[in-house]
């Protein structure tokens, strides 16, 4: 595992996670073939872009990094894991979209975990706690749709 020595690492890593998720919402955005859908998943690529900026200006010193903590529906892992299909509908989108959030969630956690100093593990625990509100929003909508 990756050693993190400062918060600029941390956060450089944390805004390529964004890059990855942008991307990874972006090509299914191009891959599905219900507009709706694409529309959808389009929104969510921006919606990353939005957290990558966000974390521009945490390394930039314009914001703190800081936030409320996330609440868990544990809605996530009671679904399945979803492949992208072109035919996939809204319902699959937000399993696909909680289940991404959350191994975000994750890899922070481990992240923090394994942090060689305190400053880096608060970082990281953020940056999870970030995540977490992310899933939160998908589980609330999933909720929405099928209960």
């Amino acid at each position: 595992m990756k050693v993190f020595k400062s918060f600029h690492e941390v956060i450089d890593f944390a805004i390529s996670e964004e890059i990855k998720a942008m991307k990874f919402y972006k090509m299914l955005s191009d891959f599905v073939e219900e507009p709706e859908i694409a529309e959808a998943l389009y929104d969510l690529a921006l919606v990353e872009s939005g957290h990558k900026k966000k974390l521009e200006a945490i390394k930039a010193g314009r914001i703190i990094l800081e936030g409320e903590e996330a609440g868990d529906l544990g809605i996530t892992s009671q679904v399945e894991d979803v492949e992208p299909d072109a035919k996939m509908d809204y319902i699959d989108l937000l399993k696909i979209g909680m289940k991404q959030e959350e191994a975000a969630r994750k890899l922070y956690m481990d992240l923090a975990k394994a942090a060689q100093t305190n400053e880096i593990r608060d970082i990281f625990l953020k940056l999870a706690n970030e995540e977490a509100q992310h899933k939160m929003r998908f589980e609330l909508e999933y909720d929405l749709r099928t209960f």
